[in-house]
């Protein structure tokens, strides 16, 4: 197997006041410890760019950030309580659809997670504490690389397979969640409460997606550290 280093490329986050593309760096960092060569792509729906994108990549990581908008799920947003970025769901979309069609590895982080359950068929809560109260606490405070709830891994997931345990601690800084899981999406794990945390695309050899932050927990975790080795190593093959 070659050891070339694979890129990965990654979507930016929008930052409404300044108009600004921007980067947590540990989306970047956790793929640069893991072998890969991180690269923040443009924030562009023109389809022939992003098919040259897809081509150019090895794999892809969709970041967190915005609400993806509710029409795209059906439904109308809740007054004051989504904020979504209109040219980064028209982005994300199309590079879904083209990277999934060319079956590169796609792994999806918060905002990620949801974007794809959307992009397969389903549905969200656009605000858990209005739509789905809960004793758990999905939106935590700093510091972020520390445990906020426990997670359950499902029996027989690619996931339980990689990280061999079946329930583990996890940060958490989410206000929306999947609501009815896509077809398509097996769930991978589940939270205290009964949220879906993670989800795999069993037709597809590396479709993964996590609602916690591996990103902001990269340096001292082991858990986010594997997720971040599992990706990599599927873009290099």
């Amino acid at each position: 197997m070659s050891r070339m280093k694979p890129t990965i490329g990654v979507t930016p986050l929008w930052d409404d006041k300044l108009e600004s593309l921007w980067m947590v760096p540990g989306y970047m960092d956790g793929i640069a410890a893991a072998g890969g060569i991180p690269v923040i792509t443009p924030l562009t729906s023109d389809r022939g760019d992003l098919e040259r994108l897809v081509q150019l990549c090895d794999g892809l990581l969709f970041t967190g950030g915005h609400d993806v908008t509710p029409s795209y799920y059906g439904e109308r947003p809740l007054e004051g309580l989504v904020e979504t970025c209109p040219a980064r769901d028209a982005m994300e979309f199309t590079l879904f659809e083209l990277a999934l069609a060319a079956a590169k590895p796609l792994f999806g982080i918060c905002r990620g997670i949801q974007l794809f359950n959307v992009a397969f068929g389903g549905t969200l809560y656009q605000d858990l504490p209005s739509q789905r109260p809960s004793e758990i606490v999905h939106t935590m405070t700093t510091p972020y690389d520390r445990a906020q709830h426990w997670t359950t891994l499902e029996l027989g997931s690619p996931l339980r397979t990689l990280l061999g345990v079946e329930t583990f601690g996890v940060n958490s800084c989410h206000h929306q969640a999947i609501r009815e899981l896509a077809p398509g999406l097996d769930a991978a794990a589940f939270s205290e409460d009964g949220l879906v945390e993670a989800v795999c695309a069993r037709e597809y050899p590396f479709v993964w997606a996590v609602q916690w932050h591996p990103e902001l927990w990269h340096k001292t975790d082991p858990t986010s550290q594997k997720l971040f080795q599992a990706f990599v190593d599927a873009a290099r093959r």
